[in-house]
């Protein structure tokens, strides 16, 4: 099979064709436009105290579990957080009401910030209370970046006497959204 000059020629024109091709000049400064915007979401706190445990001697019951809160000293989240907010959801199934305080500590336990939620009593039916978000942006994130510790104080409003063989539990169930700009 022998081919025409004719196809040697479309050939030849069809492989200089592909040696052009549409390009731009390269902008290499683009990196310095670079942003990232992830938003990370995680559980901050939780806990679930039964009522028998929430004996009502006419004190404030304090909740004996701080925990420490380090998040902060990770020099790269701390420097890229430019928003955080707490979700907060309380459920009281005792015949009590409450007022939780989460406080926030500073290295001295020293409190920073304090949260207080009401907690209604129960009354026979599901009493689950999801609570406004709590932002931190600006001065109070700047306070919140000085948290080490958190803290919880539960007081017992008036009401029938809680004793070992009260029934119930007071649960909180919270999460952290963090909002972090790359540059």
């Amino acid at each position: 099979m022998k081919s025409s000059p004719s196809s040697k020629i479309s050939i030849i024109l069809f492989s200089v064709f592909l040696l052009f091709s549409c390009s731009s000049d390269l902008d290499f400064n683009q990196v310095n436009d670079f942003k990232l915007e992830p938003v990370f979401v995680a559980n901050l706190a939780y806990f679930d105290i039964p009522a028998n445990k929430l004996e009502d001697d006419g004190s404030t019951n304090i909740y004996p579990d701080v925990r420490d809160f380090d998040i902060f000293k990770n020099k790269f989240f701390n420097e890229r957080l430019k928003k955080a907010e707490f979700d907060f959801e309380i459920e009281n199934n005792i015949n009590r009401s409450f007022v939780i305080n989460m406080l926030l500590l500073d290295a001295e336990n020293k409190i920073l910030q304090t949260i207080s939620f009401t907690v209604p009593s129960y009354k026979g039916t599901p009493n689950v209370i999801k609570y406004p978000t709590e932002v931190f942006e600006n001065a109070r994130l700047d306070l919140l970046k000085q948290t080490q510790k958190i803290g919880f104080v539960v007081i017992i409003a008036a009401g029938p006497p809680l004793n070992s063989r009260s029934l119930g539990n007071l649960k909180l169930r919270s999460s952290a959204t963090a909002y972090l700009v790359i540059e």
